[in-house]
């Protein structure tokens, strides 16, 4: 294993551990649940949007499952909060293609931030839909908030 590798396993292994913004969220705007059947991962997820519906002030979640859904919930979170929506969507979007990529390619860290250490994921087909689960429930919540 990499040094990067290594590190990567470490951002995750810590974001599972110590869940950021994992608990209610109080005036959130909209909330999606999101279910893994495979392994039984779930999330249910909230927003809260700027008055004009353009920026995300808050982002909170609740769940249970592995720690690549949790961690992925973890880093979703502290990427997401203060974000023009457009953005953290493109965001989303970015993490799904990296997700996608079976391991190839580099992956822009300046635009995923922590993210990037779901890198190694894209090799195992069935973990991809434990670490989009954050990411899917978000696009679902801010589109029902909007």
């Amino acid at each position: 294993m990499s040094n990067l590798d290594g590190l990567y396993q470490e951002i995750i292994l810590d974001h599972a551990k110590a869940r950021h913004g994992d608990g209610p969220l109080e005036g959130a705007d909209a909330e999606h649940h999101e279910y893994n059947p495979t392994c039984g991962d779930e999330i249910t997820l909230r927003v809260k949007l700027d008055g004009a519906r353009e920026r995300i002030d808050a982002v909170a979640w609740q769940g249970d499952g592995c720690s690549i859904s949790m961690a992925s919930a973890s880093v979703l979170t502290d990427l997401m909060a203060g974000r023009p929506v457009d953005e953290a969507l493109g965001l989303a979007e970015e993490f799904r293609a990296m997700l996608r990529s079976k391991g190839e390619g580099v992956p822009d860290e300046d635009v995923l931030g922590d993210a990037i250490a779901f890198h190694g994921v894209s090799k195992y087909v069935m973990r991809i839909k434990c670490a989009m689960l954050s990411w899917v429930a978000l696009e679902a919540a801010v589109a029902k908030a909007r």
